[in-house]
């Protein structure tokens, strides 16, 4: 493989689509606690979604503002767009289960008052001299959101494939807010990765922004697990400890992606070769799209639909 072939891998040009937004909203009365029914500890493993997502894409649609003027594609300076848009609907309905769980009695503001740290101080805009520091800086970030993405695809091609929580009576509106989303990570994938590539897209610093976001998404996972399970207020003596045991069974059940999946999504990402038009499909995820009540709604809306 020649050296060129390596950093620019080849798309599948068939996976590529026009992105939008979709305004959607959701509606939390009926939804259980426990919306995967008599299992916890997956519904507070997948429930840290909500505590991640509206302060790391926030954080997502900041940087691609400002990266977004170095774009000299038109198409992808449209993808780029449309993936701001789309990040910026996933905030704000994530955002929004939030007081939900305060309802019922499980208060997420001490530990999402640490992911609004990460993003908006460590992983923030710093005080740098215009010029070298500060492209540096700006490419680092974008170099972390390729890296992010890939998994948060990853999950969304999970989710849509993920019939146990189906047969498993998982909530319905909580099921649609996961599949709409899973299936606009599943459209857009490969923005970000297009993105580096296009603004630098170096080896050395694809393995090393992987290496950072890998060890972040696992500490902060499991760490938001425990606090779900911890302050979940029905929920007394063993059943508030979490276990990597207790991923790896819910894996081979089928409610939450397996061990072995995840690892060998690694050097899928860190090959040469990769691309993310590779991982998962654009049909199915805009098949899922086009029945979501959550989708439909808001195409009717955007329509003028009474």
């Amino acid at each position: 493989m020649s050296h060129k072939q390596a950093r620019f891998p080849r798309p599948v040009a068939s996976e590529h689509i026009p992105l939008k937004a979709r305004d959607v909203s959701f509606s939390w009365a009926d939804t259980p606690l426990h919306w995967l029914p008599g299992d916890p500890f997956t519904t507070h493993t997948i429930n840290v979604l909500h505590l991640l997502l509206p302060a790391g894409e926030r954080w997502f649609v900041h940087v691609y503002k400002q990266a977004l003027p170095l774009v000299r594609d038109e198409r992808l300076r449209a993808d780029v767009i449309g993936f701001i848009g789309q990040e910026a609907m996933h905030s704000q309905a994530h955002d929004a289960v939030l007081p939900h769980l305060r309802e019922q009695g499980l208060d997420p503001t001490p530990y999402t008052a640490q992911v609004d740290w990460l993003f908006e101080k460590l992983l923030g805009d710093r005080t740098l001299p215009p010029g070298r520091a500060r492209r540096w800086w700006l490419l680092e970030r974008v170099a972390l959101i390729a890296a992010i993405e890939h998994y948060t695809a990853f999950l969304g091609d999970w989710v849509l494939n993920a019939q146990e929580l189906d047969r498993r009576g998982a909530d319905p509106t909580m099921l649609d807010l996961l599949r709409w989303h899973g299936a606009e990570e599943v459209e857009h994938r490969s923005v970000a990765f297009d993105l580096f590539l296009h603004l630098d897209g170096g080896y050395p610093r694809r393995v090393r922004t992987w290496a950072t976001a890998f060890t972040a998404l696992v500490f902060l996972w499991q760490r938001g697990t425990r606090f779900f399970l911890e302050h979940d207020p029905t929920l007394t003596g063993t059943a508030r400890r979490a276990t990597f045991g207790d991923f790896r069974r819910s894996g081979r059940a089928g409610t939450l992606p397996t061990t072995g999946a995840m690892l060998r999504s690694i050097p899928r990402y860190l090959s040469p070769s990769y691309h993310p038009s590779r991982e998962g499909s654009t049909a199915q995820a805009v098949a899922y799209l086009a029945s979501s009540p959550a989708a439909t709604a808001a195409e009717a809306r955007a329509n003028g639909a009474v």
